[in-house]
């Protein structure tokens, strides 16, 4: 597991062993998973479990913000993306 981003009290973390497509999980009080290309190339909430609405919005804020970094790094960890 590797932290790529702290803000908000959240972690964003990228595993070494994940599969396509490319997303992230988000730990505060729970966890959520977020896909960093949805639907138009705009990260989309997967799932989330025991995260407040306010997390989750912040979560999603984050990735939003760093989505360039972001995939960056899940293509230094995993290779291409295509």
């Amino acid at each position: 597991m590797v932290t790529v981003f702290r803000a908000y009290g959240l972690r964003v973390v990228i595993f070494p062993d994940d599969h396509l497509p490319a997303h992230v999980h988000v730990f505060g009080d729970g966890q959520a998973k977020i896909d960093l290309l949805g639907a138009g190339g705009i990260p989309s909430l997967v799932w989330a479990e025991g995260m407040t609405r306010t997390e989750v919005r912040d979560a999603m804020r984050i990735v939003k913000a760093q989505q360039t970094v972001l995939l960056a790094r899940w293509e230094s960890i995993h290779g291409r993306l295509n």
